[in-house]
């Protein structure tokens, strides 16, 4: 299974990272800087995070419960999170550190209100044990980053574990939908000696995952290939004005995937150009893994258009990706980089597809209002077509300390007997 992970994640190193909802642009890759003072600096976070739908949750399911209504106990699930971190720059001699603890817990909520957990600590067993009446069934805590870093000239160093951009590493990307984002244990060196040129190496050797429920595990990091780990070199160029190109490579020297063992080698390139408030955007991709039963080279197409006016802001997007051995998926999660990705398309949009996506903002209320439509096509043989609707508000409180969250989602499929309806509610205290 682990492998299968990085088979799938190393597919997805071929498509350019798309935006959520409001479609904001992904930041350009830049070398981190490395400071000159010393002194520790101590940051955090507290989130509140609650998810309702029309359908059982995993841990209902487990339970024998196949069907919920919004609100209902068998349809919720809930989490409490507390992060805490202290960086310093500059520990001795220009090396500095950073370290961060994450931690997890429903505070009983799923005695009397929820059934299930957004994010999992290796409490799984304890739930296929006694169902929906454990306590505490995912309370527990982990190093979620610890790592090194050193600068000379215009190369910076980052050794450890350490959460990675889908700028930076769009098959091997830390998530952000859920209550804490996921990890890697990675080496990255960034140089920026040739002008408005940045390049990027990396050897990611380990990860943990950024799944839904109580089945996932936060605290469990494993290699991705073996010993060899997985090799990326990125190059992003920003000569031309309102140009940005990035090319990446990735290698993963005798990867093994049951009767598979070669090489992988992907390749990735996207290319995206604003001009005033507009913004068109590209991407190809192709990934060569020769598996043993058939045709599984990757490819993958995509194309986004969009603006802002004034108040408002809309942009359409288009993906397609083969049939292929391997859909698109990141290792660290559950999230395709994909241009049309939107809340929970993902199962639908990773391979042998046609997708559209429509999306338009507007800043109201004191925050953003976010509307996106998906329809996908399915060119399989399941011929199972789907649409998902996705409305948002996202606002800041309290000086700008706190996120607040809500979001109704609506899913049908062609497959399907029922549509499912969602609703997402989280508040963001940073500290």
């Amino acid at each position: 299974m682990k492998k299968l992970l990085i088979l799938s994640a190393a597919a997805s190193a071929v498509l350019m990272a798309g935006g959520d909802i409001s479609a904001p642009v992904e930041p350009a890759v830049a070398a981190p800087v490395v400071a000159q003072s010393s002194g520790w600096d101590f940051s955090g976070q507290a989130v509140v995070y609650y998810q309702t739908g029309d359908y059982a949750t995993v841990g209902a399911a487990l339970g024998g419960v196949t069907d919920a209504d919004l609100f209902d106990q068998d349809g919720s699930r809930a989490d409490f999170g507390l992060q805490l971190r202290a960086v310093n720059k500059d520990v001795f001699a220009g090396i500095g550190a950073g370290v961060e603890v994450s931690g997890l817990s429903t505070l009983n909520l799923e005695n009397w209100l929820v059934s299930d957990v957004m994010q999992g600590t290796g409490k799984a067993g304890a739930l296929l044990a006694g169902a929906n009446d454990v306590d505490d069934l995912t309370d527990g805590g982990w190093i979620s980053q610890m790592y090194l870093t050193y600068g000379v000239a215009n190369t910076t160093f980052k050794l450890g574990r350490q959460e990675l951009p889908k700028a930076l590493s769009p098959f091997a990307f830390s998530e952000n939908w859920n209550v804490f984002k996921n990890t890697f244990d990675a080496v990255l060196v960034v140089n920026t000696d040739i002008q408005d040129t940045t390049v990027v190496g990396a050897w990611v050797a380990g990860a943990n995952h950024n799944g839904l429920g109580v089945l996932s595990n936060l605290t469990d990091f494993n290699s991705l290939n073996d010993s060899d780990g997985v090799y990326m070199l990125t190059v992003q160029n920003k000569s031309i004005e309102g140009l940005t190109l990035t090319g990446s490579y990735y290698y993963a020297p005798s990867f093994v995937l049951d009767a598979y063992n070669d090489d992988a080698n992907l390749f990735w390139a996207d290319a995206k150009y604003k001009f005033g408030n507009y913004c068109v955007a590209a991407q190809y991709g192709y990934m060569d893994l020769n598996l043993v039963d058939g045709d599984n080279d990757a490819q993958a197409f995509g194309v986004k258009a969009g603006g802002n006016f004034d108040m408002f802001n809309a942009s359409i997007a288009y993906s397609n990706v083969n049939d292929a051995a391997v859909g698109i998926l990141n290792v660290g999660g559950v999230k395709t980089p994909l241009y049309t990705q939107m809340i929970l398309n993902q199962n639908f949009i990773r391979n042998d597809n046609d997708t559209f996506v429509v999306r338009a903002g507007m800043k109201a209320l004191g925050g953003n209002i976010g509307l996106a439509y998906d329809y996908t096509t399915d060119n399989s043989d399941a011929d199972n077509d789907y649409q998902e609707l996705d409305l948002t508000y996202k606002t800041k409180v309290f000086n700008d300390t706190t996120t607040l969250f809500a979001g109704y989602i609506y899913q049908d499929a062609d497959n399907w007997d029922d549509a499912k309806n969602t609703v997402r509610f989280w508040a963001r205290y940073n500290f």
